[in-house]
């Protein structure tokens, strides 16, 4: 598949060759229907999702649907007569080459006298002359897919065969057949398979030649995020007409935008536009995070997550069109709340919770979870704003390495981002717990320690202040959830937002049977306090005595 336009930047070129079983009559069916679901559904999937997400996805539903048609025929008694097949599919994207795998064909990389092989045969031998598939489509309910990712080099040639093709083909062959049909690799492909029948082969022998003529340069602009033919808006002003849009009032000046309360002339209905701030129109990069904000909402539709207005209008200048909600942000309520309960904090927890949630099953991190980016409407539902730095593994990969640069605000920002390395769902998580600490306390857990990491050796300088040297009143348990949520080491917190909201309702047993806090760490100036006023009085005993032991003269 060669698709055009948005999809190959979104989706990438893709080969797909499927080989049936020789003991069964319908396997044929079977591998044609993996190779034209995958080719199809693969480009339906969504362009957020990575291509190991999409392509895994694809696979498994096809693998689930030919194993029911075996199931409801006579093969389900014997799986070797049922809709088997072998599947391997290649995909190149932006930069990058993605492999998924499952049965014996081959791909492997040309070399000048070699054929390297890139993928496993999965297949068991039993003994020097037999051997049996180990893993195939529609074999069972369930099925284990390799994958694989690297990058890719303009001029590499690579060769896609089943296994009565592979087995009897060399680099020689391939490098000959090129030789003479270098302008159809059709034909080369067609002389390949025939060179594997010569040679003895009896099986089905089917082969895809690809070669990389050039590839996109490292980071270049994503044509899902294109600016092309956008221009810079005007100055503007209230009660201006805008793009079908009435100005009201401006709601919010900030760094990277300026944030406008505007109606919708068609529609009466209120909304939010942002226009890029005067600093960054001279930066591409920070013109296509402006952009992408409008995009991620597009594409998700959740009551925690603010939605895009709805309209799909021609425009002639760049900004970003929003949902307006009437409401503050959590920064506000922090202020109105300056000691909530525990009730209050996990039940704006569990909103934002599940706001991420949504990000995250779409393969999205948020990236800058901070009390200026929660707006809380008047009913008291909490959503995401400000989608502007989140990372989709969609657009991400295949664009080659980009610069490291810290997405979000660092007194919230997970350590890892500070160091350099790219986040996770974890990395949101550790966000959250330190918006549930603050929003308990007022604190931060490590102060400003945390802004201040730049090397690994850094992290051992984090000392987490428990919450109850803040707040006596709250549980114990509370402190080692929160702490391990937040802890420097990604590997160390929940796996998931899902089970920080869970342990934040239903700690475990481990976690209720904490020891209770020592005052020196629950309230540290009242025991230096009392140990300063210890250490006084038996000064005054010791000297006491003293006097009264010395003679008098």
């Amino acid at each position: 598949m060669l698709p055009t336009g948005h999809l190959l930047a979104s989706k990438g070129i893709a080969l797909a060759i499927a080989d049936g079983i020789s003991s069964s009559p319908v396997s044929q069916e079977a591998a044609q229907t993996a190779v034209g679901a995958f080719l199809a559904d693969y480009y339906a999937t969504s362009e957020s999702w990575s291509v190991r997400r999409a392509g895994q996805r694809v696979i498994a539903a096809t693998n689930a649907w030919l194993h029911a048609q075996t199931m409801r025929g006579g093969a389900r008694f014997d799986k070797d007569r049922g809709h088997v097949c072998t599947f391997t599919a290649l995909v190149l994207k932006g930069r990058e080459l993605h492999l998924l795998h499952v049965g014996d064909a081959r791909l492997c990389r040309l070399h000048a006298t070699t054929l390297e092989p890139l993928s496993e045969d999965h297949r068991v031998q039993v003994s020097s002359a037999e051997s049996y598939l180990a893993r195939a489509l529609g074999a069972g309910a369930q099925v284990e897919i390799d994958y694989r990712c690297w990058e890719a080099e303009p001029g590499e040639v690579y060769l896609l065969a089943t296994d009565g093709a592979h087995a009897h083909l060399t680099a020689a062959d391939v490098h000959e057949a090129l030789g003479l049909h270098a302008h159809d690799f059709d034909a080369a492909a067609a002389a390949l398979a025939r060179r594997a029948r010569e040679r003895g082969s009896e099986d089905d022998a089917t082969v895809l030649l690809l070669r990389i003529d050039a590839l996109p340069a490292p980071g270049q602009p994503l044509p899902q995020l294109s600016r092309e033919g956008l221009a810079l808006p005007p100055p503007l002003a209230p009660g201006m007409a805008f793009e079908g849009f009435t100005l009201v009032r401006e709601l919010k000046v900030g760094p990277r935008s300026h944030v406008w309360l505007a109606t919708d002339d068609e529609s009466g209905a209120q909304v939010a536009l942002k226009v890029p701030a005067l600093d960054l129109r001279e930066s591409a990069e920070a013109l296509d995070r402006f952009v992408l904000e409008e995009w991620v909402a597009r594409r998700i539709d959740h009551p925690h997550v603010l939605k895009a207005w709805p309209g799909r209008r021609a425009r002639r200048h760049l900004f970003v069109a929003m949902a307006y909600v009437e409401g503050q942000t959590l920064a506000q309520w922090m202020v109105d709340h300056p000691r909530p309960s525990l009730d209050e904090v996990r039940a704006l927890l569990d909103q934002i919770g599940r706001g991420l949630q949504a990000l995250h099953g779409r393969e999205m991190l948020h990236q800058d979870l901070r009390p200026e980016n929660v707006m809380i409407d008047r009913a008291g539902t909490a959503r995401l704003i400000d989608l502007a730095s989140a990372h989709v593994a969609g657009l991400a990969e295949g664009r080659g390495p980009l610069a490291a640069d810290a997405p979000g605000t660092l007194q919230y920002m997970a350590p890892e981002y500070l160091l350099g390395r790219g986040g996770s769902a974890r990395s949101d998580l550790f966000s959250l717990a330190a918006l549930g600490y603050q929003m308990l306390t007022g604190q931060l857990p490590y102060g400003l320690a945390a802004t201040r990491v730049r090397q690994p050796q850094d992290l051992r300088r984090l000392r987490f202040v428990p919450l109850r040297h803040h707040r006596p009143d709250l549980p114990a348990w509370l402190d080692v959830v929160l702490q391990k949520a937040m802890s420097p080491q990604p590997a160390r917190r929940q796996e998931a937002v899902s089970e920080l909201l869970h342990e934040l309702r239903t700690p475990t047993a481990a976690q209720r049977r904490v020891r209770p806090l020592p005052l020196a760490e629950r309230d540290p100036v009242r025991f230096w306090q009392g140990l300063s006023l210890a250490l006084a009085v038996l000064v005054l005993l010791l000297a006491g005595l003293l006097v009264l032991r010395t003679p008098f003269s």
